[in-house]
């Protein structure tokens, strides 16, 4: 079988990036600090401890291995936090991936698929982003995936290394057959913020900001399933070897939510109300973030095709409800 190394495969994202591959009759080989990762959603193929920084170890994996390509999902993600200490991020992230670029190169691998995000865009006010929107990151998280993004191009063109980038819109949902799913420590994102709220798990959800240039004034996102998101590097990877050369694609489904709208939707699945609390806006988040694109359909062949909202509030509530890792 062939082998991919997966980095943050113990991760939200990158478990179901390994069930994903492992369907596909891929080899994922889960490279994982565990700070931020789960040693428990690592369940369909091996799994490696060790940080992005050291450089020794991810050489000793990459001889171990000989993956015939890297799919990166390891980072910290958290915006606010990127916006308090942003040396953490530029370390942990830039530094991290270069150190992982360079060992790849290293390895003789020429595949590369990487995990970005919206957040690259900055704020662009009534603008549905495509690829083409100009990135204008407006807080350190995205300003470090914009900045592994320029390296990957350098390494291209230097090193023949073939990458597809993702920048995708926020990621929900969870996996429909319960193996895997969305667990922080801390939690930060909405849905499963908003379902500790309704089960009693925390006193109240936080709207952070009522008074954005929006029809109800929260902030809107484009949501996208996580199993519909990892389905996409799956044919990212493949695209890469087929030989396709690099290329970028945004993941989204061109619908916004609001804060206020998300919450609405969940009473539809859960009957019952969400307890919520108005507050200030967080420093460094966006009035709106909505996928334009359709390059990922067009040409991938991507169609996100379980990511409605009273889906991925669904699957997410069916992982809440049935287990979490290290209870």
């Amino acid at each position: 079988m062939t082998t991919v190394l997966v980095t943050g495969g113990a991760g939200y994202i990158g478990s179901h990036a390994c069930k994903a591959l492992k369907a596909a009759g891929f080899t994922p080989v889960t490279y994982d600090s565990l700070i931020t990762g789960w040693e428990d959603a690592v369940k369909f193929g091996p799994f490696e401890k060790g940080d992005l920084l050291d450089r020794a170890r991810l050489d000793e994996v990459f001889a171990t291995y000989q993956p015939v390509a890297v799919m990166h999902f390891a980072a910290l993600s958290q915006v606010g936090e990127s916006m308090k200490i942003p040396g953490l991020y530029w370390k942990n992230n830039v530094m991290g991936s270069l150190n992982l670029i360079e060992a790849a190169v290293d390895a003789g691998v020429k595949s590369f698929v990487f995990s970005s995000t919206c957040a690259t865009y900055g704020e662009h006010d009534n603008v549905v982003l495509d690829e083409m929107t100009e990135q204008l990151p407006i807080n350190a998280y995205g300003a470090s995936k914009r900045a592994v993004e320029d390296i990957l191009a350098n390494f291209g063109e230097a090193n023949g290394l073939d990458h597809v980038i993702f920048r995708y819109f926020n990621v929900a949902g969870g996996d429909p057959e319960g193996e895997v799913g969305e667990h922080h420590r801390p939690e930060t994102h909405l849905i499963p913020i908003m379902l500790e709220a309704i089960d009693g798990k925390r006193p109240a959800l936080t709207i952070f900001g009522t008074d954005y240039d929006t029809p109800d004034g929260t902030c809107i996102r484009d949501y996208v399933h996580v199993c519909d998101l990892v389905e996409a590097h799956v044919l990212g990877l493949k695209w890469l070897l087929d030989g396709k050369g690099s290329r970028v694609f945004n993941l989204g489904t061109g619908d916004g939510f609001s804060v206020r709208e998300v919450i609405d939707r969940s009473r539809a699945v859960t009957n019952k109300d969400v307890p919520y609390e108005e507050g200030p806006r967080r420093a460094g988040d966006c009035t709106k973030l909505v996928s334009g694109s359709t390059r990922a359909e067009s040409e991938l062949g991507w169609t996100p095709a379980r990511s409605t909202m009273q889906q991925m509030i669904e699957d997410a509530y069916r992982w809440h409800r049935t287990g979490h890792y290290n209870k």
